[in-house]
């Protein structure tokens, strides 16, 4: 388990795998497993197949754009509760920021990246992710138990 106590599988989407290498460097000591993908078309499969608990998603890429995948993996994270998503972008404008976050982004990170920064937001996120699962898992024991009474 990586220092931070948090073990969670971390996706990182971005079409210059430079980002993606430096995001990796960056967390190795705070994911269980890291995956990246630079093209943002294998990400629906990429997404499907690892499974992680947390995605930071470049905005401005090739097409599909990160507001694209943003929409395309909608009903996959519904359908998981609570999977958080972190905007990766140089843009400072809002409405490509109030874009995301009606798409449902969690939070942004702005670019150049800051390394205690992207540790922190991703770390406090997996945690929160954690407590999520912690607590769905519970409520289906409960559910369980309450069925097995007469």
């Amino acid at each position: 388990m990586p220092a931070s106590g948090v073990a969670g599988r971390i996706l990182i989407v971005d079409d210059e795998p430079a980002n993606i290498y430096l995001l990796q460097s960056m967390l190795v000591e705070t994911a269980g497993e890291i995956r990246g993908v630079d093209d943002s078309r294998q990400v629906e499969h990429v997404f499907a197949e690892f499974e992680p608990d947390i995605v930071l998603l470049d905005l401005h890429m090739p097409d599909p754009d990160g507001l694209e995948v943003l929409r395309r993996l909608r009903s996959a994270r519904q359908s998981l509760g609570f999977l958080p998503v972190i905007m990766l972008t140089g843009d400072t404008g809002k409405v490509a920021r109030n874009s995301a976050l009606i798409l449902g982004a969690d939070d942004f990170l702005t670019k150049p990246l800051d390394r205690d920064e992207v540790v922190l937001r991703v770390r406090n996120l997996l945690r929160t992710r954690q407590m999520y699962v912690d607590l769905a898992r519970a409520n289906a024991a409960l559910e369980e138990k309450r069925g097995r009474k007469p």
